[in-house]
C-alpha cells in the first residue's frame, strides 16, 4: 500500500528489486483480509506460516505496509546482525 504525501510524493519506494501490484485486498467488517490463492501459491505461503507486517512511517502516518515471510525476516536479521555480533564477540576476547 503506498500513500502519497501532501506534496504528491509517494512516502516509500522499493528497497530491493522490482515490485508490482499483485492484488487488491478488501478488509471485512472484522478487519480481516484474504490473500488470493494464486498469490499464496506463488509466494509459497501455506497454513501455519507466519508473516511479519513491516510498516513505513512518514509525517506521523503509516503510509506503506509490506508482508515478509517470518523465516525470511529471521534470515535477513541474522545476516545483518551476524557480523556485528561476531565483531563484538571478538572484542570481548581482547
Amino acid at each position: 500500500m503506498t500513500k502519497k504525501t501532501a506534496s504528491g510524493e509517494a512516502c516509500c519506494s522499493p528497497v530491493m528489486g522490482a515490485f508490482r501490484v499483485e492484488a487488491l485486498l478488501g478488509v471485512d467488517e472484522r478487519g480481516q483480509m484474504v490473500i488470493p490463492k494464486e498469490l499464496r501459491d506463488k509466494a509459497g505461503i501455506g497454513p501455519g506460516d507466519r508473516l511479519a507486517v513491516v510498516s513505513w512511517e512518514k509525517d506521523g502516518d503509516i503510509c506503506c505496509l509490506s508482508l515478509i515471510k517470518a523465516d525470511y525476516l529471521t534470515g535477513m536479521v541474522r545476516e545483518f546482525l551476524g557480523p556485528l555480533v561476531s565483531g563484538l564477540a571478538g572484542a570481548d576476547k581482547k
